[in-house]
């Protein structure tokens, strides 16, 4: 990993726009870091990500988030070459009944 704001300083700041991004630091808050590019970013920001944390260590992160929304997990699905049921948010999904209107 480099240094704290190298990545901070090339990501779009609009991805946290709800945290003080000084006080974000790389290692404490990559769980943070790596879901709100991986939700909001685009191909450049998440390559950037992947490059300074390494594959592994991103596709574990995203794989034990409790919530992505089905469009950005299909994309990582696909990106990651991973089955779609090895990500947590798509066990909980199924293990919630569904409720249908009448």
């Amino acid at each position: 990993m480099g240094s704290n704001s190298a990545i901070l300083s090339k990501l779009k700041p609009q991805y946290f726009w709800d945290v003080d991004i000084s006080r974000l630091h790389v290692s404490s808050g990559n769980r943070l870091i790596i879901e709100r590019v991986f939700t909001l970013g685009d191909l450049d920001d998440m390559n950037l990500v992947i490059h300074f944390y390494g594959k592994d260590q991103v596709v574990k992160i995203l794989s034990n988030l409790p919530y992505i929304d089905p469009k950005s997990l299909n994309f990582i699905a696909k990106l990651f070459n991973k089955p779609i049921e090895e990500f947590r948010c798509h066990q909980q999904k199924q293990s919630k009944p569904q409720h249908w209107s009448s």
